[in-house]
């Protein structure tokens, strides 16, 4: 006991070495304290919301500095407003953001809650029993049944298919819908589903401690004394989805946290946008300009009191505590420091955080992002990132399943010379496929798949006449594969393939009349124009990355040995004989057509072998099996002898079908300066021909740069050259940053953009990535990737996502944007997917469709980023105005702290006066509708270049709130000085003037909306109802306040205490200097705004400006053209399009997945 306890102590401590477990023994396994089946992706609980959020929102400099200002304002000696006026504003500001992140983490909490209390079947006491997910604990063994979701990481025991076989689909894990196989031991498999053996069950698993790699797993489970070895294909992650598949049972390995899927997660970091860093030092300018005000006020008031004051002690005694006039001045510092708090308004953060909000709603029900077939809305997972849309720079996708549907079609194909699958109308021009092409009947075949479509109908008519070249094509791809086939339901196939490329071309042959109907370890069934035929399986020569195609070696009915071969057209045409030259250049000519066209061509061929020669063969072939040493290019070394000398049949093209608009959204993005690398596990051939047909490679580019080196000498020799072509003097001593990393080697800097020779794509293979990451290659690797038109990294592990993702943040400095939609690409995100939820739990934004990303970025995000800068650079100047006044006034009344407005005017302010417009404007304004934002791409660069909010423009704010202030100060004190009522009275009084001050700046600060809000041009400001409503309903609410707050017959009789400007709105309003400076300072203010927003475009012009002209010019917005298929000239070829690792053809000449059991005599042990 004192064992397994010091183990467990040591899990707790140094970390989990080993993970060791005993199935259906609880005890045991608890004495490891393996966590239970819970996940949790929430930040609070009931407990710790309240101290651990406001320890959040006081890291803010904002917070903080009011909570310290509350404190300084209940000492008497330097308390020169009440209390209130900043506790009201702070309590308000920390309560709507505890709210909302409240919200947001209720959310998670119920997606939490909902995965947590899913039902699964768990073995108890003899039988099976409905358990919460989460109560599911290590060495539990659980029954899953067809399409459920795998609970945890389990392993296989036994399954309802031969040979306890489970079909699984992993497109949570990986995005990719294709099938996977996993098998259970054999010794498991005999319980089956015997339930007192299941129960009897106690065998002890020692395996890996978790870890996030997903494609690896090893273990070992001990059995009635004797050792079997475990690996990934007989774990089943937590992800994973049964399919085709009865029932299975599994021992719980890994749970909750300990999960691949889980721990791939990662933990998930706060994320601040640009602008929030940019606050947080403005906030620190505004503290060191706030200081300086203070201390020269404390100055002047220090030389005031020795001048005048101490002079007038009689009338203004010093209190007790004031020795002289220098410590009466450190007090008015402190005084003044509270008064001209407002410099750092606290309701920024909240109005940033319900401007966030609002766009994020705006993206929830956008009806143009919601995605019918699975009735999934787009989605805002946060709502702090809205502006980031409309500035990012670098656009990080995954392949499969992100930017293709992973859905795998017969395109074309060529038989024989003869190209089939393109249309041709009437007068014979080939017209583009459309949903109004007529398809093709498959009538004469009753086998035929329902959802296949195909067009060209001289390929039926050939087959339907018996053209022997057609049928000898269908026939070798009804045989070539290793595709098994299921007929639960009679006339109902079922197809499993390791590869959907494969699962397309069977697909393909079934339903041109050559149909794939059974297979077993010696035989392939396929019913060919309706009748049946058994070929005699007497070798599969299956695929590798090496070989790059696979054959097989069938007996026909009519005692001919044939081999079928299909592979790279580059591998293929050198091992065809010489008398097939011209139909090889045919071919080939047709194979740079399909490639063209983005498709994933492959060559097919066959050869038929002499009996005697297949003999010998053979005979060789199964000695090389049995070798231990170099068995690997040994059994290459025997398929090359008997894969050469092949007879061309023809090639297949297969579409692996882009999701909608694919294409055309990357070529918006690249006028938007959107730069796009595609970071993909997929293999190198297949992820160029995806960025080709998706537009990220384009034909006229002057080269593709490849990086495929396998050490570091290697793959920086080719880093090298590729930045000679770029750009020859990024190689130079003399290149500004290599100057600058010869300084200062160790200096964090920014990589600044880099204009190359010409239009580059770059391609680079993972281990190449790994040697140039590791090797102090990043930041070559990291030039010559910037300065491309187009990336792809291939061959990928999800840790090297994520490191590509840091690489450029790091060196870039830029706002990137991380797609996907698999838990491989969790990492990378910390999402879009037709397929993978796990990616949408750990992402910032979801949507189902790729082509949602343009709008995404250039309509929600644009909107987005230039409502922030607006609103950001009103609400410094409101509040810089507003508090500047305070420094004038402080000449006129011996530096001595008085506010030049009344108490409850300062509390109300921000909260009330002021934050309807701005919020109006920051909502619902549209600089330029939707059409104009996505006919002009090019509107999206200022935010990239952040030109609507830095720091120079923040320094205009303080320059037109500086004038402003002293407008607003002057002008009424002009209006009033030495004027008289009509009834002779003096209107010159602290409390009239006061009121005439804040009413005139409350007309500036709202009138200036929609100027200092417009920001690009007048002509394009979007006003709505609600904006008029919040701009003049704000002015006529103040004017109500006011009456009830000032008049002699408000509240001012019922607390005179506290409201003590008593009948000052009845005798101020009536008289005409108030409208005056009213007039005078809204023209005075308002004019030099108008005038430099017309002046601007003019003299200091961006380049978005003449776009700006363009749609000012055009009555009407444009609507998009008919969107054609997008074609492409030259001559590239996928090379091959097969799964990028082995198939079943081990699993197929086993013969371990046919219908016969496990025999339950000499079974043997792997010790």
């Amino acid at each position: 006991m004192s064992v397994y306890e010091s183990r467990s102590e040591e899990r707790q401590s140094a970390g989990e070495q080993e993970r060791y477990l005993q199935a259906n023994n609880e005890e045991f396994n608890s004495m490891f304290g393996y966590p239970n089946n819970t996940i949790k992706t929430s930040k609070y609980n009931i407990f710790n919301f309240l101290p651990l959020n406001l320890f959040e929102q006081f890291q803010r400099l904002a917070n903080a500095y009011f909570l310290v200002l509350l404190i300084l304002q209940l000492i008497p000696q330097i308390s020169s407003l009440a209390w209130y006026t900043t506790v009201i504003p702070l309590i308000v500001v920390l309560s709507i953001t505890a709210a909302k992140d409240a919200i947001d983490d209720l959310k998670r909490h119920q997606n939490d809650n909902q995965v947590n209390n899913r039902s699964v079947l768990v073995l108890m006491n003899g039988r099976m029993e409905k358990k919460k997910w989460m109560n599911i604990q290590v060495g539990d063994i659980i029954k899953l049944e067809n399409n459920q979701p795998v609970t945890a990481d389990i392993l296989l025991l036994s399954s309802s298919e031969p040979y306890s076989m489970t079909y699984i689909e992993t497109a949570e894990l990986d995005g990719e819908t294709n099938l996977k196989v996993k098998q259970a031991l054999q010794v498991t498999s005999e319980m089956e589903n015997d339930l007192n053996q299941l129960s009897a069950f106690n065998g002890e698993v020692r395996c890996d401690a978790p870890n996030n790699k997903l494609g690896r797993f090893t273990g070992v489970l001990t059995y009635k004394r004797k050792n079997y070895l475990l690996d990934l294909d007989k774990l089943l992650l937590r992800g994973c989805t049964i399919r085709n598949t009865d029932w299975c049972y599994g021992l719980v390995i890994y749970t909750g946290p300990d999960t691949k899927l889980m721990q791939n997660s990662g933990k998930s970091s706060f994320k601040r946008t640009h602008i929030d860093h940019l606050m947080n030092v403005l906030v620190l300018w505004i503290f060191l300009f706030l200081g300086c005000m203070c201390f020269i006020l404390a100055i002047g008031h220090s030389i005031w009191e020795r001048k005048r004051g101490y002079y007038f002690q009689v009338v203004l005694p010093w209190k007790d505590y004031v020795s002289s006039s220098f410590v009466s001045a450190i007090l008015m510092f402190w005084s003044y420091f509270i008064i001209l708090n407002t410099m750092v308004p606290i309701s920024l953060y909240v109005s940033v955080e319900i401007i966030r909000l609002g766009n994020s709603f705006y993206i929830n029900c956008d009806q143009k992002m919601f995605y019918a077939p699975k009735n999934r809305p787009a989605q805002a997972c946060t709502t702090t990132l809205n502006e980031e849309l409309g500035q990012v720079k670098y656009v990080f996708s995954d392949k499969t399943g992100t930017l293709t549907r992973n859905i795998m079609v017969f395109n074309k194909c060529s038989i024989h010379g003869t190209l089939y699958g393109a249309v041709y109308d009437r007068f014979g021009q080939r017209v583009e496929i459309s949903e109004k092409t007529e398809k093709v009947s498959f009538s004469y075949n009753e086998l035929a798949d329902p959802k296949f479509s195909f067009y060209d109908k001289t390929l039926v008519d050939a087959v339907k006449r018996g053209d022997p070249w057609v049928h000898l094509f269908f026939r070798s791809l009804a045989l070539c594969h290793t595709v098994m086939a299921e007929e639960k339901v009679e006339g109902e196939l079922v197809y499993q393939a390791q590869s959907p490329d494969e699962g397309a071309l069977v697909t393909a042959a079934r339903n041109f009349g050559f149909v794939l109907r059974s297979r077993s370890p010696e035989t392939i069934t396929v019913v060919e124009m309706g009748k049946t035929i058994i070929y005699h399986l007497l070798a599969i020569l299956d695929f590798s990355n090496v070989r790059k195609r696979m054959s097989v070696i069938v007996k026909t009915p009519e005692d001919r040995i044939m081999l079928f071969c299909k592979g790279a057209d580059t591998i293929l045409y050198q091992l065809l004989l010489p008398s097939c030259t011209p139909l090889r250049d045919v071919t080939m000519e047709h194979l740079d057509e399909f490639a063209s066209e983005g498709l994933r061509t492959l060559m097919v061929a066959y050869r038929e072998l002499d009996k005697s020669f297949f003999g010998a063969w053979f005979r060789k072939h199964s000695e090389v099996c049995f070798c231990l040493e170099d068995r690997e290019s040994k059994i290459s070394s025997i398929y090359e002898e008997v894969e050469k000398d092949l007879m061309l049949l023809g090639a297949t093209a297969i579409e692996d079908k882009l999701q909608d608009e694919v294409p055309q959204t990357i070529k918006t993005l690249n006028k938007a300066k959107i730069k796009i690398w595609v970071l993909t596990g997929d293999k190198q051939e297949t992820a160029v021909n995806i960025a080709y047909a998706s537009n990220l490679f384009e034909d006229d580019m002057d080269g593709l740069l490849f990086v495929e080196g396998k050490d570091d000498e290697t793959v920086e020799k080719e880093l090298r050259s590729a930045l000679y072509k770029m750009k020859p003097e990024s190689l130079l001593d003399s290149d500004p940053i290599n100057s600058y990393l010869a300084t200062k080697p160790k200096m964090p800097f920014r990589i600044p953009e880099e204009e190359p020779s010409g239009n580059y794509g770059l391609v680079i293979h993972g281990y190449s990535l790994a040697c140039a990451l590791e090797g102090n290659l990043e930041l070559e690797l990291l030039r010559a990737a910037c300065m491309c038109k187009g990336v792809i990294c291939c061959r990928m592990t999800p840790l090297q996502k994520a490191q590509v993702v840091e690489l450029v943040k790091k060196y870039k400095k830029v706002v990137t944007l991380a797609i996907g939609d698999g838990a491989n690409d969790v990492s990378m995100i910390k999402g879009i997917g037709q397929e993978g939820m796990q990616a949408v739990l750990n992402s910032d934004f979801t949507f189902c469709q790729f082509h949602y990303l343009q709008r995404l970025l250039l309509v929600h995000g644009r909107w987005s980023y230039n409502r922030m800068c607006k609103f950001l650079s009103y609400f410094f100047y409101k509040n810089f105005t507003f508090t500047l006044l305070h420094f004038w006034y402080s000449f006129y009344n011996g530096f001595s702290a008085q506010t030049v407005y009344d108490t409850w005017f300062i509390t109300f302010y921000n909260l009330v006066y002021t934050c309807l417009p701005v919020l109006g404007l920051s909502l619902f304004d549209q600089d330029v509708n939707e059409t104009w934002s996505l006919r002009f791409p090019e509107l999206y660069e200022p935010g990239q270049l952040n030109l609507y909010f830095n720091k120079k423009e923040f320094l205009k704010c303080l320059v037109h709130g500086i004038y402003s202030s002293f407008v607003l100060f002057f002008i009424p004190m002009g209006t009033v000085f030495n004027s008289m009522r009509s009834d002779g009275k003096e209107i010159s009084d602290y409390q009239s003037f006061s009121l005439i001050v804040q009413t005139s700046l409350l007309w500036v600060v709202t009138m200036q909306v929609w100027t200092v809000v417009v920001g690009i041009a007048l002509e394009t400001t979007y006003w709505t109802m609600i904006n008029h409503l919040f701009t003049w309903g704000s002015l006529g609410f103040y004017f109500c306040i006011l009456l009830f707050l000032y008049s002699d017959d408000g509240v001012c009789i019922i607390l005179p205490n506290i409201f003590q400007f008593l009948g000052v709105a009845k005798n101020t309003l009536t008289v005409p200097q108030l409208w005056l400076s009213i007039v005078l300072s809204v023209v005075l203010c308002v004019l030099p705004a108008l005038g430099y927003q017309f002046l601007k475009p003019l003299l200091w012009p961006l380049s978005v400006d003449k776009v700006f002209d363009t749609i000012h010019g055009l009555r009407h917005p444009l609507t998009y053209p008919v969107r054609s298929k997008l074609k492409m000239t030259g001559s590239r070829r996928s090379a091959y399009a097969f799964s990028h690792k082995q198939g079943f053809g081990p699993l197929i000449t086993s013969g371990m997945f046919m219908k016969s059991k496990w025999p339950r005599k000499n079974i043997t042990h792997k010790k």
